[in-house]
């Protein structure tokens, strides 16, 4: 049998074993890929960095265990960013799912960066119906959120005196990876005519180019690789850069099967085997 017949024979243990070779070695020694940042990623950063201390912007974090990985770099990255800045953000979960999830990423970050909850920031918690909530938000945040996650009067949280609604917050940005983004543009944005940016998923971005572009949007971050572009501008490589080099890897490895397979193919008779002449 010639080498081109012994690789088309190769057993598939061997393909995945070449995989996760391609996998575990960028975990252990992590690539320095370069990482282009696109336009849309600029916009949101400059918008954060132009924040002065004392600021308030408003995060939607509207993610779950199941899309977290995608997700939590970027609200990561967002809160990480306007802390630095000496901003306060006040926090929303529109997802029953991802209340507790959203809590946990909060207080995991605000410990990190020294902030104090109820006056660097405060979590409002879940209510259902997004667009029902959006737009109470653009009245009054205590109409859907009289008390916060943590049971306390809204009223009662430093961080929330002279802020009344969505207008009187610097800009918002939604982490979103449900339909609720929708729901925040058309009835919150377009409605009350605040500044918004958009994080979603990589699946979700194509739709949201038109909003961009329409200028009812700001900003958009498209998964990982908006979150790794976001992570390159803050010179701080973080799990969405190691994720996206890993997948650069891969992805590499992937093409270069289809390359020898395909060349194996020919050499080996394929094309006259379709043909029906071998």
């Amino acid at each position: 049998m010639s080498g081109w017949k012994r690789l088309e024979a190769i057993d598939r243990r061997v393909i995945f074993l070449i995989m996760a070779v391609g996998i575990i070695l960028p975990m252990i020694f992590p690539l320095k890929l370069p990482i282009a940042v696109t336009p849309e990623v600029q916009a949101v950063y400059d918008r954060m960095e132009s924040l002065q201390p004392g600021d308030v912007i408003m995060l939607g974090c509207q993610y779950d265990p199941s899309t977290k990985a995608e997700m939590q770099p970027m609200a990561f990255n967002i809160l990480r960013h306007a802390f630095r800045k000496k901003a306060k953000v006040v926090a929303v979960c529109l997802l029953l799912a991802g209340s507790s999830q959203v809590d946990k990423d909060l207080n995991r970050i605000s410990d990190e960066m020294g902030m104090k909850r109820g006056v660097d920031w405060a979590y409002l918690g879940y209510k259902p119906y997004p667009a029902t909530v959006i737009m109470a938000m653009g009245q009054d945040f205590r109409i859907p959120f009289p008390k916060d996650y943590y049971d306390q009067e809204t009223d009662s949280l430093p961080i929330m005196r002279g802020i009344k609604n969505l207008n009187a917050v610097k800009f918002v940005v939604d982490v979103d990876a449900t339909s609720a983004a929708t729901d925040w543009l058309q009835y919150g944005a377009a409605r009350y005519q605040f500044p918004f940016a958009l994080g979603v998923t990589a699946v979700m971005a194509a739709d949201y180019y038109a909003y961009l572009q329409s200028n009812q949007t700001f900003g958009l971050l498209g998964g990982l690789k908006g979150a790794a572009e976001y992570e390159a501008l803050m010179k701080e490589a973080g799990d969405a850069t190691r994720v996206m080099n890993i997948q650069s890897v891969v992805h590499c490895v992937i093409v270069a099967f289809i390359i020898i397979g395909n060349i194996a193919f020919l050499m080996t008779g394929g094309r006259m085997r379709m043909g029906g002449r071998a």
